[in-house]
């Protein structure tokens, strides 16, 4: 069963307003998706191991509530579609100490070769396709408020 990702806020992800910066949301994304991987027992490194590639091709964030220096935050991240070639996924964090949702967001992706040239994963890479496609059509129930 894959978890939200979990962490804290840290000092040097704060602005002079004493709010997370604004560009540390899209890392956050990031680090949940690491997160999935290695949650659902195929780390990113063994991917990238196997020469397959995952470029962010778009990455959109919408902030709904700044987070603080040391706040607990969680993350619950969907794959929306996904079809082997492409991926998309959405983000929704949420603040562990009001429960509001602080950012939501999606990145969308598609898989490559080391040569960044397209590549379909279903028959090539199965073993990855089912990861993907396993937490593609059994997703976390994602809360309106924690």
């Amino acid at each position: 069963m894959i978890k939200p990702y979990e962490r804290f806020v840290y000092y040097y992800e704060t602005d002079k307003m004493g709010i997370m910066h604004h560009s540390n949301y899209i890392r956050i994304f990031e680090e949940s998706r690491v997160d999935f991987l290695k949650q659902a027992g195929m780390p990113f490194e063994d991917i990238e191991a196997k020469g397959i590639l995952m470029p962010v091709l778009s990455a959109e964030c919408n902030y709904k509530h700044p987070l603080r220096f040391a706040e607990p935050f969680s993350v619950y991240m969907t794959i929306t579609k996904f079809n082997g070639v492409s991926l998309f996924v959405s983000y929704k964090i949420f603040s562990r100490t009001t429960g509001k949702l602080c950012a939501e967001g999606t990145t969308s992706h598609c898989f490559t070769n080391e040569m960044l040239v397209p590549i379909r994963i279903k028959n090539s890479y199965p073993d990855v396709f089912k990861v993907f496609y396993d937490y593609f059509e059994n997703p976390i129930n994602v809360p309106k408020k924690i």
